[in-house]
């Protein structure tokens, strides 16, 4: 594993009644929004792309994949997120929005996972007098 590069083993799966997923090896990417999984993984466990969006690579490379949902575990916690179909030589990779949608979040000092903290906006009724 590089310096500073993390990567983490999570199912994928259908939705989260699926009985069946496929275990994939991500690399934790902090500055990607979604999670890109292979194509012919996706495709074979029945997850179809519903929208073609278009990405930019760290070079400034303009790309365009297809993009479905997907629902994703790791350490009996899941939760489900859209997924990049991913072409040949794209690397699978882990976004915010799959960790978050997990309530999870990635201390990048020492590459472990930890319980997101949950704040929740609440307003006290006005007291009546």
């Amino acid at each position: 594993m590089a310096v500073g590069l993390t990567n983490l083993t999570f199912t994928v799966k259908k939705s989260r009644e699926a009985k069946k997923g496929v275990e994939v090896d991500f690399l934790v990417d902090f500055g990607a929004i979604y999670s890109l999984a292979p194509a012919m993984l996706l495709k074979k466990m029945g997850i179809s792309a519903y929208k073609t969006l278009s990405f930019s690579l760290a070079d400034g490379t303009k790309i365009t994949r297809k993009v479905g949902d997907a629902y994703f575990e790791c350490r009996g916690e899941g939760g489900a997120a859209p997924v990049i179909f991913g072409e040949k030589n794209d690397q699978p990779l882990l976004g915010a929005t799959t960790l978050e949608s997990i309530g999870l979040v990635l201390n990048p000092f020492n590459r472990e996972l930890y319980p997101m903290r949950l704040p929740l906006g609440h307003l006290k009724q006005a007291e009546v007098l």
